[in-house]
């Protein structure tokens, strides 16, 4: 596997150079670099009772984290990977059997943001976790730790692992919110509509010198905008599911009820029509109006009532499975 991933690797940048693309060269992976080792159809095996697995060259390792979707797919392979925390993980690669989940002729339109995760079209509002945020002070006095450290030092490899740790952490903490957020939608709805949204421009958007921006720089990469509609993406496909992306431009200063064009500051957090006095939360008519493009229906009755909040903790804890999913739907 590892002369496979080597002449794959330059096979691919031949084919570049080919295409007229500047390429460099491969890089030689010493001690340090050098991470994975690729199990393929063969040299292992998993004790599923006794929760170990065995490979050959290295011997038996007890493992945590099997589950039913191990036990009973067929196992195709398994990636050993070493973390930046120092710990191994097993990348266990199964044959995907797609479940589809029942129906429920329900849609709904997703408006992203960062002050509130998600708002949508029936009326829910998604808190952000923030959890850079939490954990910015530790960040920053980790980053400063490890800058005092002699470079490569035992000293500096200790605290290089602390901030390695805490990074995780905060990775984790981000990527099981996400999972248990579009877990929710893709169980409730059989159409989820959200923008197509250049992330990388948006993230990138304003001078990056101001430091009156850098916190939404930052909150925007924190909220992983991408990584969530690919989480929706997958987990749609293989409960028989649709996602549908639709054009993002107008989409919070089009008016859900008449169709005019009613312009907004950022600051501006109240949507107020002077042509049909249709008054409501700004991401709540832009997630009707994502509804309408995604499902190209012209008229949905538009309700101005009070959102309801869902906090990041109640998602988290899994609290957000036994809300009321009957919400009435806005058409």
């Amino acid at each position: 596997m590892v002369n496979y991933t080597l002449w794959a690797n330059i096979k691919s940048l031949s084919q570049l150079k080919k295409n007229g693309r500047k390429i460099g060269h491969l890089r030689f992976k010493g001690k340090g670099w050098y991470k994975t080792i690729n199990y393929n159809q063969s040299g292992f095996k998993i004790d599923e009772h006794k929760n170990k697995l065995t490979f050959s060259k290295i011997g038996t390792i007890n493992c945590r984290g099997l589950n039913n979707r191990v036990r009973k797919n067929k196992i195709k392979g398994i990636i050993l990977k070493r973390a930046q925390t120092g710990r191994w993980l097993a990348n266990i690669q199964i044959e995907n059997v797609p479940i589809a989940l029942p129906k429920t002729n329900k849609s709904v339109g997703l408006d992203v943001g960062v002050s509130s995760f998600i708002v949508d079209s029936d009326g829910r509002r998604v808190e952000n976790p923030k959890n850079i945020d939490k954990q910015l002070k530790k960040i920053k006095k980790k980053h400063q730790t490890l800058s005092r450290k002699k470079k490569d030092s035992k000293n500096w490899l200790k605290a290089k692992l602390h901030l390695a740790k805490l990074l995780a952490q905060v990775t984790n903490q981000r990527k099981d919110f996400l999972h248990k957020v579009s877990r929710f939608y893709v169980n409730v709805y059989d159409l989820i509509c959200v923008e197509d949204l250049d992330i990388k421009e948006l993230s990138q958007k304003g001078n990056k010198n101001n430091k009156r921006s850098r916190p939404l720089h930052r909150n925007i990469i924190d909220a992983s905008w991408g990584q969530f509609f690919n989480y929706l993406s997958y987990k749609a496909v293989n409960a028989d599911k649709k996602v549908v992306k639709v054009h993002p431009k107008g989409t919070t200063q089009e008016c859900s009820r008449c169709g005019r064009i009613v312009k907004k500051t950022l600051s501006d957090r109240i949507h107020f029509c002077t042509y049909c006095n249709l008054e409501l939360d700004r991401d709540y008519n832009a997630s009707i109006n994502i509804l309408k493009r995604g499902t190209g229906c012209a008229s949905i009755l538009v309700e101005n009532r009070p959102l309801v909040t869902i906090t990041a903790s109640a998602i988290v804890s899994g609290q957000v499975f036994s809300m009321n999913q009957e919400t009435p739907s806005l058409r």
